[in-house]
């Protein structure tokens, strides 16, 4: 997202508005899930018809069917219980009760006295009585975002599907789940994936470079998310580059770009050799408001746009040129366009902006863009949405790409052959 707040003084010398941030996850969120909702898959498995039949790996391969479905993501309902005094369960002896419940990691025990942070099963919590006391579970850390799980990310919020009455609410699960997200002024970075891949997705880390007022405010810049998928790492950039049509913009663009491969640091997480900066990367993903123009005049690329002459238009544009010279994004592909030019549009119209005094006037241009760099990865689809929202048009991008995948059993398997070898060259040698 670009501008997701107005850049005006108070936004970028401020402190930072978010609250944009909450509206537009809940509508990702309700988008992604409404488009793929979720189907949960099902197993049968049944005991062997001999011991001697009986395969170890078989079994392996089953044990990882079930991890692969398996989620901490608070499946099931969550029953919001504001306001409601809850007393210890007691038995007939008057001693007080335990329950004994699985969690994503262990099995755990909540009994009277202990700080209750994990919601119960349904069928606990449907009895009249339950397990500790509290007046309102608003301020439980059931229902506050942990900062990170045991995989080292942010799990997606609990607070979207809880409402503040007595009503119960029902938790569905989703398809999607939110992993991180970012913020730095107006440019908002959030990465969704399917949940049974989330288990595949560590060694999460975050860069923010500031490239705006007086080079370092965050008004223009960009925000990096590094991440390994399976064993492969990859790098997403979501940028705002200098604007204006001005002599000179187009050479600020450029070092806006090199400042930003500059400057982005990953922070190591592990004492094992990681990516640190972009280009480390095994695949890269470069998105946002680029800001690159189109060298034509204001009439000139009205007629080409009403005549749909995209070809034409796009060989004046300012990227391309860039690109086919290697003065910015060396080495970086980018799909065919053959779509209209993004800005700059009337609000809420699919007009262009034209009323402006002509000092003033806004030629149109493929301002937001998509790059790719790193083998292994296809373009399969690269086009703009029609959402009138604001004088932008967003565009978006599906990317087919390969991953190098450990197989634990396969390693392990090598390992304790190597050193069988091993043995038994040392027992020849005595």
């Amino acid at each position: 997202f670009q501008e997701i707040v107005p850049l005006n003084a108070g936004n970028i010398f401020g402190a930072e508005d978010d609250h944009p941030v909450a509206v537009w996850e809940h509508i990702i969120r309700e988008t992604l899930n409404k488009l793929c909702p979720y189907k949960p898959k099902h197993k049968c498995v049944s005991d062997p018809p001999s011991p001697s039949k009986f395969n170890p790996s078989d079994y392996l391969v089953m044990e990882d069917g079930f991890l692969s479905e398996a989620d901490n993501e608070s499946e099931g309902e969550l029953h919001p219980l504001i306001g409601q005094d809850i007393n210890p369960v007691t038995n007939d002896s008057g001693v007080c009760k335990t329950y004994e419940y699985p969690t994503s990691a262990s099995s755990e025990r909540v009994h009277e006295g202990e700080d209750f942070r994990k919601m119960l099963p349904v069928h606990l919590l449907q009895d009249s009585t339950s397990v500790t006391s509290v007046k309102t579970l608003a301020a439980s850390a059931s229902f506050k975002s942990r900062h990170e799980n045991s995989n080292g990310f942010p799990e997606d919020n609990l607070d979207h599907d809880v409402s503040t009455d007595n009503r119960v609410v029902k938790r569905k699960n989703s398809n999607f789940v939110r992993i991180i997200s970012k913020q730095m002024v107006g440019i908002y970075l959030s990465v969704w994936v399917q949940r049974g891949l989330r288990r595949h997705i560590h060694n999460l880390r975050v860069s923010t470079v500031g490239v705006g007022a007086m080079g370092y405010i965050g008004n223009k810049g960009s925000i990096s998310v590094s991440m390994s998928i399976y064993q492969t790492p990859f790098c997403f950039v979501c940028c705002h580059l200098t604007s204006g049509e001005k002599d000179g913009n187009l050479t600020k663009r450029n070092a806006d770009v090199e400042e930003i491969l500059r400057r982005t640091i990953f922070n190591p997480v592990h004492r094992v050799s990681m990516p640190k900066g972009i280009h480390d990367h095994e695949k890269i993903i470069w998105f946002g408001d680029l800001n690159y123009r189109i060298n034509l005049s204001y009439e000139r690329t009205h007629e080409l746009i009403s005549r749909q002459e995209w070809d034409l238009l796009f060989d004046n544009d300012q990227l391309k040129w860039e690109l086919m010279k290697g003065r910015t994004f060396d080495g970086w592909i980018e799909g065919v366009i053959s779509f209209p030019p993004t800005y700059k549009y009337e609000f809420n119209s699919d007009k262009y902006a034209g009323d402006e005094p002509i000092s003033a006037r806004r030629r149109p241009a493929w301002c937001d863009r998509i790059l790719s760099y790193g083998k292994g990865i296809r373009l399969d689809s690269y086009r703009r949405a029609e959402l009138n929202l604001s004088d932008h048009r967003p565009v978006c991008a599906v990317y087919m790409t390969e991953v190098e995948v450990l197989c634990h059993r396969k390693f392990q398997k090598a390992l304790t052959f190597t050193n069988l070898e091993v043995d038994d060259h040392l027992f020849l040698e005595r």
